[in-house]
């Protein structure tokens, strides 16, 4: 199978293709130019380098959310508009599930974060062990004090990866909790763990049509109640 990927939801861009479980091609740029902007013509490229069209590809996915309110609307427009040109269907990847693969190997507790602003990230929380991924927790918005309760007493070595990596290590050092960052070149959101990621969900038949791909916003009221303080990790 192969899979056209996106990546829009942070500040970075990228495109990938993927054919069954091996990345044929990928395209990454992190400039500060818009996604609008860069996108296209990071897609155009990688299947011009690889001889392929996109009616080639299977499934068109695209990192949904959470993330950049524009970022992953350009995403996901795009994402509709490629699979309904060429009468394919979509598959819509969480963000968080997608980043927790770049660190799969690094057994431990995989805490993906990125920035949410006023001291928040949006977060996921994998088991990882052997490459394999277990989920912990909903994609949720939560402050970083309550992550950092959360996670105090997990017997497992932590790994942060996503744009907000740093933000939660700075944090947690300070708290006196033992973490490590993903390495510099895994530490990012990238398409080429979205096409992975998406492989897997087609595998599960949860491929659905350009019309019914829909952005995963976590807007306020679905935002992690600050009030509320989540169960510690045992």
């Amino acid at each position: 199978m192969k899979i056209l990927a996106l990546e829009t939801s942070a500040k970075a861009v990228s495109a990938a293709v993927s054919e069954n479980g091996r990345i044929l091609a990928a395209g990454y740029q992190d400039t500060g130019l818009t996604h609008s902007r860069t996108l296209m013509p990071i897609v155009e490229h990688i299947l011009k380098n690889t001889d392929m069209k996109l009616a080639d590809m299977d499934a068109i996915a695209v990192a949904v959310g959470p993330g950049s309110f524009t970022g992953i609307r350009i995403g996901v427009a795009a994402a509709k508009g490629l699979a309904f040109s060429v009468d394919k269907p979509a598959v819509g990847v969480s963000t968080l599930a997608a980043m927790a693969r770049n660190v799969a190997f690094a057994d431990g507790l995989v805490v993906c974060a990125m920035d949410a602003r006023r001291n928040q990230v949006y977060n996921a929380n994998f088991a990882a062990e052997s490459g394999v991924l277990t989920r912990l927790t909903p994609d949720r918005a939560i402050s970083l004090a309550n992550l950092a309760e959360e996670v105090r007493n997990a017997p497992l070595p932590i790994t942060l990866v996503g744009d907000g990596a740093h933000l939660a290590y700075a944090y947690f050092t300070e708290q006196g909790l033992p973490c490590r960052l993903a390495p510099p070149h895994l530490i990012m959101e990238n398409a080429m763990s979205v096409a992975l990621e998406a492989e897997e969900l087609a595998a599960q038949g949860k491929l659905v049509s350009a019309q019914a791909l829909e952005a995963f916003y976590l807007r306020p009221p679905q935002a992690d109640p600050l009030k509320k303080k989540p169960a510690p990790i045992k």
